[in-house]
């Protein structure tokens, strides 16, 4: 996620971003481990604690560093600033079992900026997932001939590294889909706002590699991700022209 702002410290960027990783790996974990009632089963979270740091590392990390590399290649000043309500948000989700992730988000500063800049800006993030998704996703199927949904939701047996990359997989397009949700200040707000058509390709790729990803399962959690979104989109555009 990219926002706008001009308080920009460039030494807490790191502390910020480690800040960040910690609360979001924690939450996936969580989350998998069955949230605070599968804490009763303790093991089961430490467990996941490797893995949601890996996949959470790999695509929240590297998510936002490629939105600061964007926006800098178009003269802007950029860096990532963790959000405490947010982190309070994702942790306090997660032990529910589901997961609003805002732990923070790349603050850019720039005296000009034209609506495609701050699209392409807000596109590198997903971007980054989708890359990172195929390069995982591909080489996981030609080897172990299943889909990572057959392991997460199918209730197919599985080793640890086949549980690690099947995680990691659906967490990388899970991100890309929250952050492409067309909800103020989300990437998909602004790439919308840009270019619809862009916007809607974006989300069709998105779908097919959640199938992929989870199967049908998934399913009522995003059509339920959508509703709530597009009200919080038109209210949110209601409350700008009132």
């Amino acid at each position: 996620m990219a926002s706008y702002g001009q308080n920009l410290n460039v030494p807490n960027e790191v502390r910020d971003i480690v800040i960040a990783d910690a609360a979001l790996t924690i939450a996936f974990a969580l989350v998998f481990s069955g949230g605070i009632a599968g804490l009763s089963s303790f093991g089961s979270f430490l467990a996941f604690i490797p893995i949601a740091f890996v996949a959470v590392t790999l695509s929240f990390v590297l998510h936002e560093y490629m939105h600061k590399i964007v926006a800098q290649r178009f003269g802007a000043i950029a860096g990532f600033r963790k959000w405490d309500t947010g982190i309070i948000i994702t942790l306090a989700s997660s032990l529910f079992g589901f997961l609003i992730g805002l732990p923070g988000a790349t603050m850019i500063y720039a005296s000009r900026f034209t609506t495609q800049e701050e699209g392409y800006v807000s596109l590198a993030g997903p971007l980054t997932n989708f890359v990172i998704f195929i390069v995982l996703a591909i080489p996981f199927f030609l080897v172990y001939h299943i889909t990572p949904g057959s392991i997460l939701f199918g209730g197919h047996p599985a080793t640890y590294v086949e549980l690690a990359m099947a995680v990691t997989i659906f967490i990388c397009v899970w991100l890309a889909f929250f952050n492409m949700l067309p909800i103020y200040p989300l990437d998909g707000s602004k790439v919308l706002r840009w270019n619809r058509q862009v916007y809607a390709l974006t989300l069709v790729a998105i779908f097919a590699f959640l199938y992929f990803a989870a199967g049908p399962t998934i399913l009522p959690s995003v059509v339920l991700l959508i509703i709530i979104s597009l009200f919080m989109y038109f209210m949110y555009r209601g409350l700008m022209h009132f």
